[in-house]
């Protein structure tokens, strides 16, 4: 130890401890920390326990590659902790450790392995207490006065148990682990997610697993508890980042997300079957109508009116084109684009990510854009100034410069879908109890408005 400190020119000040992982006939690896000899490979634990009773016993990356420890192993009362997280662990793993220490309520440390610099400190365990030495250590691990450092923050969720975990502490280079962790509480909602769920596996495998155009990694799904993971996003989304940025960076965000959705519709992915479109759509059109009908609200017939209209025109675009029809994102808007950046100083890491894929069906790529440009509009209605500076044009610019292979008529089609995403804006307002708002009115003239723009572009 000596000898150590002399070669990393560390003052006294900084402690270094000893320990020993040792590999047992009965329990796999284990920590040992507070011995006062080393133990022989192959020495079981309750010899260890015998030999050492002031020492703390931490059972090792039990969760390394496929292994489940069960119950009875977690909570063995000769160990003192179990290592929940650890570089040799798989996400996956990490995330059912977390959950199996939440459930058992056993003390946790965070992992020690640490092959290289690159993930040094990765995982630390925080303590309730100064140490001075190794016995130190060993007392408060066997108090439980120890735990590893995460944030787990839960987030809103339709039907679902939504938590964001970050593991480990924040570097310079904010390379810690964040994790979605998303629980439903019905069939049905399982069933929708765990369609999305495959929707964007497929996506990521094309091209939307890192870089500037993402998606959030798919990581594990457990149908028996209803339970999805994937990976969290460190950003904020593009509503967020455009309410306080600069002219400029609101252009090039917006330029970016409209980029994003180019590139999706060029990959022209079919994951789900292209006929559920046109039914599924009718029932969704039908649903707005009649949040209408249900309140004998007073613009009924115009909403039904421009559902007739938007079906119609829906129907024959399908019908003279299915061979266009591509995996979308169904309802790509403003919040469910995440815009984030990997190193803080570094203007090159800035990429944009789309979340939610429920509504995702193969269908008309002007959707997507008709979509967003209605929320745009509705979404920054309140922020005038900054409307102002983001014009429809600077969008479809963008995505027009990033795509090949689109139909003659593809500004008309976006004036149609503008409309149709009116509809379900207003329908949205009547639901939530804003039947009377003036909002819900001018959404509704400008579905009209869009329409006929459409039979004129």
């Amino acid at each position: 130890m000596k000898r150590l400190r002399r070669s990393a020119e560390v003052p006294d000040h900084f402690l270094i401890m000893a320990g020993q992982e040792l590999h047992t006939v009965d329990c796999g690896d284990i920590l040992i920390y507070g011995a006062d000899h080393t133990f022989p490979r192959g020495t079981s634990l309750a010899e260890v326990r015998y030999e050492s009773p002031e020492a703390a016993l931490v059972w090792a990356h039990p969760y390394r590659g496929s292994s489940d420890p069960a119950q009875r192993d977690l909570l063995n009362p000769v160990l003192d902790a179990i290592e929940i997280f650890n570089s040799n662990h798989t996400t996956r793993g990490n995330i059912r450790a977390l959950q199996d220490w939440h459930r058992y309520r056993f003390t946790a440390l965070g992992g020690t392995d640490t092959h290289s610099g690159s993930y040094a400190g990765i995982y630390p365990t925080i303590f309730d207490h100064p140490l001075c030495d190794v016995l130190d250590l060993a007392a408060e691990i066997r108090a439980g006065r120890c735990r590893p450092f995460l944030k787990e923050i839960p987030r809103s969720g339709a039907n679902s148990h939504v938590i964001e975990v970050a593991i480990g502490a924040k570097g310079s280079d904010e390379v810690r682990e964040r994790i979605i962790i998303r629980s439903m509480d019905s069939k049905t909602r399982w069933r929708s997610a765990d369609r999305a769920f495959a929707i964007v596996r497929e996506i990521a495998a094309h091209g939307f697993d890192g870089g500037m155009f993402r998606v959030p990694r798919p990581i594990d799904e457990d149908p028996d508890t209803m339970t999805l993971i994937e990976q969290g996003l460190r950003g904020k989304s593009l509503y967020d980042r455009l309410l306080t940025a600069s002219d400029d960076d609101a252009q090039t965000l917006l330029q970016l997300s409209a980029r994003w959705l180019a590139r999706l519709h060029e990959c022209r992915l079919r994951v789900t079957p292209p006929e559920e479109f046109l039914p599924r759509e009718e029932q969704r059109l039908d649903r707005y109508v009649e949040r209408f009908a249900a309140i004998d609200h007073k613009h009924t017939l115009k909403a039904r009116a421009i559902r007739d209209a938007v079906h119609a025109e829906e129907e024959r675009i399908v019908a003279g084109w299915p061979e266009l029809l591509v995996q979308g994102h169904g309802d790509y808007h403003l919040k469910n684009i995440i815009i984030g950046q990997d190193v803080n100083d570094r203007r090159d890491t800035l990429y944009a990510a789309a979340i939610d894929f429920e509504s995702s069906y193969c269908l008309p790529r002007a959707f997507d854009v008709g979509c967003f440009l209605a929320q745009l509009r509705n979404q920054l209605f309140r922020h005038p100034e900054l409307l102002d500076r983001l014009k429809d044009g600077l969008f479809l610019q963008a995505y027009l410069g990033a795509s090949t292979g689109l139909p003659q008529d593809f500004l008309r089609q976006v004036e149609l879908f503008r409309a149709r995403t009116n509809l379900s804006i207003a329908a949205y307002l009547v639901k939530v109890g804003l039947g009377d708002s003036d909002d819900l009115w001018r959404v509704l003239v400008e579905a009209d408005r869009a329409l006929c723009e459409a039979q004129t572009v």
